[in-house]
């Protein structure tokens, strides 16, 4: 049997990094022992509101998700559901609903960006300063990598 290429060892580290076992494991710990049960894209959409002091509009938000404007109003029903999102409506044009984060909410998040910082720092241990500034600039461009060839897959999609 022959060694997996680089692209094949590269192609599962990043199933492992998404699906891996402990994923579930981190979730808990970033958001405490009492703390909500979120799903990792539910954890993205309530960063993503939290970033907006004033909160994003519905569409902001689902171009900010990558997903389809009914995608990212199930996101925010299940934020809803749990106390830590609300939808408001829009304080410059009453017709457009904005999510904002709740206190819980931004509390949750304050959680989820200490514990997170911490965990960080525990993973790169191991690693010097030079190798995570490398490490770093390596993944930036590897998602930049990503993008272009999303970019270039929607171009291409006969569907369009």
């Amino acid at each position: 049997m022959t060694a997996p290429s680089t692209p094949e060892r590269i192609a599962s580290a990043w199933r492992q990094l998404r699906r891996g076992a402990g994923g579930s494991v981190l979730r808990r710990h970033l958001l405490g022992p009492d703390g909500p049960l979120l799903e990792q894209a539910q954890i993205d959409a309530l960063e993503i509101i939290a970033a907006a002091p004033n909160g994003i509009r519905m569409s902001d938000f689902a171009d900010a998700m990558h997903v389809d404007p009914s995608t990212a109003t199930r996101a925010v029903d299940r934020l809803e559901r749990v106390g830590l999102a609300e939808r408001v409506p829009a304080e410059d044009d009453r017709r457009f609903v904005h999510a904002r984060v709740t206190t819980e909410g931004e509390r949750t998040v304050q959680r989820i960006r200490k514990l997170r910082a911490i965990g960080m720092e525990r993973l790169l241990e191991s690693f010097d300063e030079r190798e995570r500034e490398e490490l770093a600039a390596y993944l930036e461009r590897f998602v930049a990598s990503i993008d272009d060839l999303v970019t270039e897959l929607a171009g291409n999609d006969p569907a369009r």
